[in-house]
């Protein structure tokens, strides 16, 4: 038997073993787990500039003409009829600098609405000092890089060639959009970083349905940043030899690659605390007439136009606009969001930032950062087939009682900075809301990335004279 002093050392060296081993699960355990989003509450002072998971991202080289010069030419211009704003136009005439390096992003609403190009190259280009929080971590080395940046701002290039020169728009002589996509996709593809990857890693941004309009096809295996598939399906519809006029191939976007961005709010937020009593029962601002899916929206116009409690206004907006729309959503308890010439608009993001609470009328919709939001927590979807029966739509919101839409709110107010772009800084250089839309854009790019890398690994191991089909760069 061990004499009691003996025993007494080894009892206490077992507690501090135990302690010890305990403590060192505890850390491993701790070091394993990542939050998928950062709180609101989010202090930039006490967080590592990079989260370990975040995703490495190099800046390909194109010349300073296919990006910020874009902007520097937009501000060049006198008022435009299709591009002039009557902010824009007050800011021609203040402007200190003609050409700061970081111009200004429009403030039209046909252009701002399509900003994630800006503020997700003004993420990259802030100094790493500053990009505290941001989940994208620039680096200087292709061979270190999980994707590959292409920093052309094709939603401002279409939107200069439409609002200067629209009829030449969807030809390629004298196009001068046509010329600049040709010189960012002739300058990708002749990287060493494209030819080994097959362009499978690069990211590019495609807001507008009409952005890259003609060399589409050229970077299908790419990672496209899109507000939605609307504008693809008529190519896509090509590819299915006539099989069935409602199929859709998809040889060119997918959900399985590609990321589905918010738009550009246009409203300004509405805090959860300043809500107020809402008269109206249900409020639509916008086109009466629109195209192909928007064929609908006429219907429903005609359904709803004369029910109590319900407004429908022809506009856009504009400086006049604007305030209408301001005040109609935030004295209305639903907002409608029938599909137009695509299944999306900037409105929902309006609404959202509004609290008023969507109902979103689009049987082909696909919505920003899903598996992340819940929209059916603060939405009311609604099928085509319902909506168009007389009285239907009416009958089921009125169905929601105040505790329901009081929750709806609530919920809304939770996700409004997640749809939010504007850093507060000039030129969009600076830190960025950390659950702002620029890191949930990156955070779902990451998720992409084992289906990428895997189907460059597919890719590279293919005999000579073998290809993929098209539809396995998508689905």
């Amino acid at each position: 038997m061990a004499p009691p002093k003996l025993k007494s050392l080894s009892s206490k060296s077992y507690l501090f073993l135990s302690i010890s081993l305990l403590s060192l699960i505890f850390f491993i355990l701790s070091k394993s787990s990542h939050p998928s989003s950062l709180p609101s509450s989010f202090n930039y002072q006490n967080t590592p500039s990079f989260p370990t998971n975040s995703i490495k991202v190099f800046i390909l080289n194109l010349p300073r003409s296919l990006n910020y010069g874009l902007l520097d030419k937009y501000w060049s211009f006198t008022s435009d009829s299709r591009l002039g704003s009557e902010v824009d136009n007050e800011i021609r005439k203040t402007r200190v600098s003609k050409s700061p390096r970081f111009p200004q992003y429009p403030e039209s609403p046909l252009i701002k609405q399509y900003s994630a190009e800006y503020w997700i190259m003004g993420d990259l280009m802030t100094p790493e000092k500053l990009r505290i929080g941001s989940f994208a971590k620039r680096v200087f080395d292709v061979e270190d890089a999980d994707v590959v940046f292409v920093p052309f701002f094709a939603t401002l290039s279409a939107e200069l060639q439409l609002g200067v020169k629209k009829s030449v728009f969807r030809k390629k002589v004298g196009n001068e959009d046509y010329d600049r996509q040709r010189e960012v996709v002739d300058f990708v593809r002749n990287t060493e970083a494209w030819k080994r990857s097959g362009g499978r890693d690069h990211v590019f941004v495609v807001t507008d349905p009409v952005a890259m309009w003609h060399i589409k096809a050229e970077i299908a295996p790419a990672i496209l940043l899109v507000v939605d598939f609307g504008g693809w399906y008529k190519l896509d519809s090509k590819a299915s030899n006539g099989s069935s006029p409602d199929m859709v191939q998809h040889t060119q976007v997918s959900l399985l690659k590609d990321v589905i961005v918010p738009y550009t709010h246009l409203l300004p937020r509405l805090d959860i605390s300043e809500n107020q009593k809402r008269d109206t029962l249900l409020y639509f601002k916008g086109a009466k007439h629109r195209h192909r899916g928007g064929l609908v929206r006429e219907k429903l116009w005609d359904l709803l136009a004369n029910e109590h409690k319900v407004i429908m206004e022809e506009g856009f907006p504009n400086a006049t606009g604007k305030e209408q729309s301001i005040k109609g959503m935030r004295t209305s308890e639903f907002c409608l969001h029938p599909a137009g010439d695509t299944p999306t608009s900037c409105r929902i993001f309006d609404a959202i930032q509004s609290l008023c609470i969507p109902v979103i009328v689009s049987d082909d919709i696909v919505l920003p950062f899903e598996g992340t939001v819940d929209y059916s927590e603060f939405s009311v979807f609604v099928a085509v087939s319902d909506a168009l029966q007389p009285n239907w739509l009416i009958r089921h919101l009125r169905s929601y009682s105040n505790l329901q839409k009081e929750k709806f709110r609530q919920n809304m107010a939770q996700v409004q900075s997640l749809f939010e772009y504007d850093n507060g800084h000039p030129g969009g250089i600076g830190p960025l809301p950390p659950n702002g839309a620029v890191n949930n854009i990156w955070k779902k790019v990451h998720e992409k990335l084992p289906m990428i890398k895997e189907a460059i690994v597919r890719e590279r191991r293919k005999p000579p004279g073998v290809s993929v089909p098209l539809r396995c760069h998508c689905t």
